[in-house]
């Protein structure tokens, strides 16, 4: 009976076909498969019942109206509670309706393409690389046409982002969310017409940004009060509820969820360029305080450390943080608060609407790679190093500190339970570790930056609906494929820090 039931077991993963059909009568078709199947089909990812099982999803590249087919050879008989799994009332919890219409319904509406189609939403940013032209455009999920699209491909998110789940469109708040569409432009040479096919998306939700200060004593402390344990007055910085406010004005934090950069356009940089606009958007909205991310992978890390990094390198008063090597190291006690200047630290991470786990993540890295060489960690031996001077010896150990206190402070639960021997020791191991990370990240980024070079994609010309303006390329050869499931090797309570 095993045998006979490998016989009727199918890898879902193999079975499943994506395909973008390009428009028009002669359509360019791109297939490829899903990552992941597991959230529909299982943790086992088969399908029992089928033999030469086919599960083709096809999309019409441009508006994404997707097309259902499955087909088999053979379908095993029931027997008792042994039956073949029902795959179309399965995917009907991710697809709707109109992915069901007969195929021919499907292939006519692509055959006849509008001339005056376009993206949902406005358009935000417009770029070309060496894969051609592309577009953002950005729209509020209240937008009917933002989220009839987004109801498309919503299935996509299970399938290419680990742990990834659907939006529930039909939610009150549809209007906290907004969505990035990514779309390459071609213009058909016969009759210039552009027709449009969808590359990858990401949306964001905004969060209300509650900023409580504590409100002084109206009387003063006698010798027998203690601050810690009397009542503090909180006091709002805005009215929430008042009818005359605009939720939309009030201050948010504003986090990236999904992010996703389909297959055929991977490994193009469009993953770093999408985020980058995606970051622009935001670091201009004034409500905006901080820009967060969901649980991010290790792709979507890597490519926004690099890219976090560069555009804080652009900034003077970044270039202008630096260690003090004047700053005594004490053999014991706390580490100095003056090893760098954490006022103008601070003052920079806010005008860059960034966490400070990802801040202070991204000023050690541009700390480290001011090092000198003879200290600086690498990825891997160099038996060149010279002789490191006492100045540059202090430097590192001054960076070591400010990073193992960083350290601690993200992973004191964790390392309190430990004896003070081990504790030492775990938190040595953690600090090489991320050494080495950072070093991995600078070298990709050189490497990254001389290819850009070579290719000759130095300066980009993009739109923002408020004129023209340079930007420089950010081009990585990410991945791009989702924001989901990463926890850092240091540490793992981004989330619970951005909430």
């Amino acid at each position: 009976m095993a045998d006979d039931d490998g016989a009727w077991t199918a890898s879902a993963n193999e079975a499943f076909v994506i395909s973008l059909v390009a428009p028009g009568s002669n359509g360019k078709e791109s297939k490829f498969h899903p990552r992941f199947t597991y959230p529909i089909f299982g943790e086992e990812e088969e399908i029992f019942g089928y033999q030469d099982l086919q599960i083709n999803l096809r999309y019409n590249a441009t508006d994404m109206r997707p097309n259902l087919q499955i087909k088999f050879s053979k379908q095993f008989p029931a027997i008792g509670d042994a039956e073949p799994l029902d795959i179309k009332e399965v995917l009907s919890e991710f697809l709707p309706e109109v992915a069901f219409q007969p195929l021919k319904d499907w292939k006519s509406e692509l055959a006849k393409p509008r001339d005056d189609w376009t993206p949902p939403g406005e358009l935000l940013t417009s770029f070309t690389n060496k894969a051609g032209r592309f577009e953002v455009w950005k729209g509020s999920l209240s937008d009917p046409a933002v989220k009839q699209l987004v109801k498309r491909i919503q299935i996509l998110v299970p399938l290419f982002i680990e742990g990834g789940t659907a939006i529930n469109v039909d939610e009150k708040d549809a209007g906290h969310w907004t969505v990035f569409f990514l779309y390459q432009k071609k213009t058909d040479p016969s009759n210039k017409k552009p027709t449009y096919i969808f590359a990858g998306y990401s949306t964001v939700y905004r969060f209300f940004f509650l900023h409580l200060t504590p409100t002084p004593p109206t009387t003063p402390l006698s010798d027998n009060t203690s601050p810690i344990n009397d009542p503090i007055v909180i006091k709002e910085d805005f009215p929430l509820g008042t009818p005359t406010v605009d939720i939309t004005t009030l201050p948010c934090r504003s986090r990236i969820s999904q992010f996703l950069i389909l297959p055929p356009f991977q490994h193009l940089s469009l993953g770093s360029r999408l985020y980058h606009t995606v970051y622009q958007t935001y670091l201009s909205h004034p409500p905006t305080k901080e820009i967060t991310v969901e649980d991010p992978n290790e792709a979507f890390d890597d490519m926004r450390d690099i890219n976090d990094l560069r555009r804080l390198r652009s900034l003077p008063s970044f270039q202008a943080l630096q260690i003090n090597t004047s700053t005594p190291i004490p053999k014991t006690g706390p580490v100095p608060k003056n090893i760098i200047d954490e006022a103008a630290a601070e003052k920079v991470r806010k005008e860059a609407k960034i966490t400070k786990r990802q801040f202070y993540r991204v000023l050690e890295m541009q700390l480290m790679s001011r090092l000198g060489e003879s200290v600086r960690p690498g990825i891997g031996l160099d038996e060149s190093k010279k002789v490191a001077t006492a100045t540059e010896r202090k430097e590192y150990a001054l960076w070591k500190l400010m990073l193992k206190k960083r350290l601690y402070v993200h992973n004191r639960d964790a390392l309190g339970q430990l004896q003070l021997e081990e504790r030492v020791e775990k938190l040595g191991e953690v600090v090489k570790g991320v050494e080495f990370d950072y070093a991995r990240l600078l070298v990709k980024m050189e490497d990254q930056e001389q290819k850009l070079r070579e290719e000759g994609e130095g300066v980009v010309v993009v739109m923002n609906g408020k004129g023209k303006r340079k930007a420089t390329t950010e081009g990585v050869d990410d991945n791009g494929e989702s924001v989901k499931k990463k926890a850092r090797v240091e540490d793992e309570d981004e989330e619970e820090e951005e909430e």
